[in-house]
C-alpha cells in the first residue's frame, strides 16, 4: 500500500493560512498602540531598505535572522524590550509578507499577541506616519 503524499503549499497559500491564525494590524492602529505604550514595533527590514526609506521612530530594529533570539523572553540573547510572553509585538517588514511568517514564528515561541503590519513599512509611509532617516 502506498502512502498518499500531500501537495506542498505555495507561498501564497501558506501566507493565507498563517494570516487566518491571528489578527493583523493597520498602520494607524499600530502607530496609536505604540504611542500609547501598548505595542512594541519591531522593524525586521534589512539595512539597505532602512537606509533607503528611513525608519519608524521608536521601533526596535532587529534583522529577520535574529528576531526569535532577540524577542524570546526566556532567551539568553533577548532584547531588554522582550519583557514577557504577553508583549504585543507588531512586526514590520517592507510590504507585509515576511512579517507574516515572522509573527507566526513568534507565536510558536509563546508570544501570543504578536502580529504584523498590513502592507509593511510602505503602508506606514503611505499613511503619512512618522519616518526618520
Amino acid at each position: 500500500m502506498s502512502a498518499v503524499r500531500e501537495q506542498p503549499l505555495g507561498i501564497d497559500e501558506l501566507l493565507e493560512r498563517v494570516r487566518e491564525t491571528y489578527e493583523r494590524i493597520e498602520a494607524r492602529e499600530a502607530y496609536d498602540a505604540a504611542r500609547d505604550g501598548e505595542a512594541l514595533l519591531v522593524d525586521i527590514r534589512y539595512a539597505a531598505l532602512r537606509d533607503r526609506d528611513g525608519i519608524v521612530p521608536g521601533a526596535l530594529v532587529v534583522e529577520r535572522n535574529e528576531l526569535e533570539w532577540r524577542l524570546d523572553p526566556r532567551g539568553s540573547h533577548r532584547a531588554p524590550e522582550a519583557t514577557g510572553h504577553d508583549l504585543r509585538v507588531v512586526v514590520i517588514c517592507n510590504e507585509g509578507y515576511a512579517s507574516t511568517l515572522a509573527a507566526a514564528s513568534l507565536h510558536q515561541l509563546g508570544l501570543h499577541r504578536a502580529t504584523d503590519l498590513v502592507g509593511g513599512f510602505q503602508a506606514w509611509k503611505a499613511a503619512g506616519l512618522p519616518v526618520t532617516s
